[in-house]
Parts: structure tokens; sequence; C-alpha cells
């Protein structure tokens, strides 16, 4: 496990399970397993905003992008990426 994706599973755990792991696995989709509702990723976005230094804007605020353990960790590493290789 990527350091980032344990750091994220980490808030994940901490914020919305309320300390208690119950081993969700990295591709669960965190609504459809009640890990993280609508409002939740609107909270775990500004997590990753600020932690990450990522903008997200709405049109990304998607499913594909922000509802596993999984495809947030590929979201924020495209972005990271995409605004090094676009910087000056």
């Amino acid at each position: 496990m990527s350091n980032m994706q344990q750091s994220i599973r980490d808030y994940i755990v901490e914020t919305f399970l309320f300390g208690q792991d119950d081993g969700f696995g990295n591709d669960d989709s965190f609504l459809e397993k009640g890990i993280i509702d609508s409002t939740g990723v609107l909270e775990l976005v500004t997590h990753l905003e600020s932690t990450y230094g990522v903008t997200v804007s709405d049109d990304e605020l998607i499913p594909e992008n922000l509802d596993s353990l999984s495809a947030v960790c590929t979201y924020v590493t495209r972005k990271q990426s995409a605004s090094t290789t676009s910087a000056p």
C-alpha cells in the first residue's frame, strides 16, 4: 500500500468510521458500503485539496474519481502529475 493510499485510508477511518477500520477494500464503493455519504465526499475533497495541493473542479466530482480508495489515489496522482507537467 502506498503512503498516499494509507494516509487517505487513515483519514477516512478516523473521519467517517470513528476510528473503526472495518477492513473495507481498496475498490469498495464508499457510497454503496455506506462509508461516505454525499456530504462526506465534499469533506474528502477539502482534505485532498489541502493535503495534496490539488484543485477538484465541479465536473470532477464523479464516482469514477472519488468513490473508492483506489479511485481517489489514481485521481490525486493524475492531478498532481498534470500540475507538475503544466508548471513553467
